[in-house]
């Protein structure tokens, strides 16, 4: 054989085996990238437990061979709970990451940041760890998708209640003094209206870098109101039920919002004693509760912790919450069938239907269509009993799944 045909023959087989070998090498570099902020540090970083509870989830699917032999890289970023970090560390992911999609962004301030940017980008913004209602608004913004239940409609919730158990009572509220505090209150005071607004005796904010929220307490406590309503992220939250004992103050009603009633990061704080007696809502399974002790779905959840996040505190209720949306994330995936162009991902995540979890309460689940982007809409009422959240009542909320 002469050089010449050697050479021919080098080239041509050079040409025939690149497309092979670009596809071995794109099969083995194939993966799907999720981005997310997270309080790890600053005023909400009990919070952070969520984003390392996922890194772990992500990194146990990827040990069992990914989703449909494709694996997930999340890059998990700390923004401290400061929304102009949210904006600089969410362009990273977008602009330098290249990630498929956002998932789990927390912080309803810190969502609003980038609330905007991300639907001008089309990326998925996927499951919010944030309940208020602007994050269900396909119209306006396609791209973003909650999951918490809706502030407003935990408001509604509590207000029905007062009024159906104490319609004579006054009422103090403590809030955040953004959207996510103002969300919830909005939902009360809906429920509230005309003649029935009186009954809200005092209202006081706080803000995220404020120290404590003492001061606050003492002014509820002396408008002379008998049910309190705590609208707190779960440092303050804990402040607050410790204040409210500590000042002698005893409302015969105390009611503290979801994202601030756990009984790891919250009431344990507080003092489980001073604690005795709030109520809240739930729509995820509390490992403080007996009840579950022997659940299959709370079972595999502690098997997980032990084997994949020891350091994990199982007494925080995040974490169960953060294993809840982790595997909706791993659902929407699945429905890609290979498919992580941003534009399937955000139809998948548009095509949820009646996906249940273990670990959610029975009779909830997750629904979302192009005209929906709120896969939660329901909850029930629970009291605490000094030691573990007791459920009472109906699943009450949005309309029968």
């Amino acid at each position: 054989m002469n050089t010449n045909r050697r050479r021919t023959l080098a080239i041509g087989t050079a040409a025939v085996a690149a497309p092979y070998l670009n596809t071995v090498f794109a099969q083995a570099k194939k993966e799907v990238k999720l981005g997310q902020t997270m309080p790890y540090s600053g005023p909400a970083s009990a919070y952070g437990t969520i984003g390392k509870l996922h890194q772990a989830f992500f990194a146990k699917v990827n040990a069992d061979g990914g989703v449909n032999g494709t694996k997930i890289d999340l890059v998990s970023l700390d923004d401290g709970y400061s929304p102009p970090k949210t904006v600089e560390q969410v362009r990273r992911l977008v602009e330098q990451e290249n990630v498929d999609a956002l998932f789990q962004t927390l912080g309803t301030p810190s969502n609003s940041a980038i609330h905007k940017y991300v639907n001008a980008k089309k990326m998925p913004h996927l499951f919010v760890a944030t309940g208020a209602t602007k994050w269900n608004d396909p119209k306006n913004y396609p791209w973003t998708f909650g999951f918490n239940l809706s502030y407003q409609t935990e408001g509604e919730i509590y207000a029905k209640y007062i009024l159906k158990t104490k319609p004579n009572a006054k009422i103090a509220i403590l809030y955040q003094n953004d959207d996510y505090g103002k969300d919830l209150l909005a939902g009360i005071e809906h429920v509230l209206s005309g003649d029935k607004a009186k009954m809200i005796v005092a209202k006081a904010t706080y803000e995220v870098t404020d120290a404590t929220v003492d001061s606050q307490i003492l002014t509820l406590k002396a408008s002379g109101a008998d049910t309190m309503i705590n609208i707190c992220t779960p440092k303050f939250s804990a402040q607050a039920i410790r204040r409210v004992f500590d000042s002698g103050w005893r409302p015969p009603l105390h009611i503290v919002n979801n994202v601030g009633a756990s009984v790891g990061s919250v009431l344990t704080p507080a003092g489980l004693d001073k604690s005795s007696g709030v109520i809240t809502v739930q729509y995820y399974k509390d490992e403080s509760d007996p009840v579950w002790k022997d659940d299959a779905a709370m079972l595999e959840w502690r098997g997980f912790m032990g084997r994949y996040y020891k350091d994990g505190n199982v007494l925080d209720a995040s974490n169960v919450y953060a294993y809840i949306t982790a595997n909706l994330m791993l659902q929407t995936l699945k429905q890609c069938n290979g498919n992580y162009g941003r534009d399937n991902i955000r139809k998948q995540a548009e095509s949820i239907r009646g996906w249940k979890h273990g670990l959610l309460l029975p009779g909830i689940v997750a629904n979302t269509s192009p005209t929906d982007h709120s896969p939660i809409d329901q909850a029930q009422l629970s009291k605490f009993d000094g030691k573990k959240w007791v459920l009472f009542g109906e699943v009450l909320g949005g309309g029968a799944a």
